[in-house]
């Protein structure tokens, strides 16, 4: 992966992540477009491998639960920003992942796969 294919991903996972936020709990912070951008990143290698869709989508799941909740250890925990607050959903730890969007993560892999190989194919290894 080059730069810019690096750079386009990375913006394209950011923006993404921060829209999401913003159409679901209507607003975001810059932290989590950092964090989008990882996330997206690694379900772009991800998608990329010979595993079975199933598993890509499984493991990208459980990709972006452990990026949310390294972000929140430090920008929640560490930092006090309190950027958001898991304690009063079910199935949660400390506060900082949950598991409706450990399961929302896996909806959402199914069209971010899609769309990782999309890129991968017809933009970024086309010979541009």
């Amino acid at each position: 992966m080059n730069a810019f294919e690096l750079s386009c991903v990375f913006l394209l996972g950011g923006v993404a992540y921060g829209l999401i936020e913003l159409a679901w709990r209507g607003r975001t912070h810059w932290s989590m477009v950092l964090a989008g951008g990882i996330c997206y990143l690694l379900m772009y290698r991800i998608a990329a491998t010979g595993m079975g869709r199933l598993q890509q989508y499984l493991l990208c799941a459980a990709v972006i639960t452990a990026v949310e909740f390294i972000a929140g250890a430090v920008v929640n925990v560490g930092l006090g920003w309190q950027v958001w607050d898991y304690s009063a959903r079910r199935w949660n730890l400390y506060g900082q992942i949950c598991a409706q969007y450990t399961a929302l993560w896996f909806l959402l892999s199914i069209p971010g796969c899609a769309l990782a190989r999309a890129l991968r194919a017809s933009v970024f290894h086309r010979g541009l």
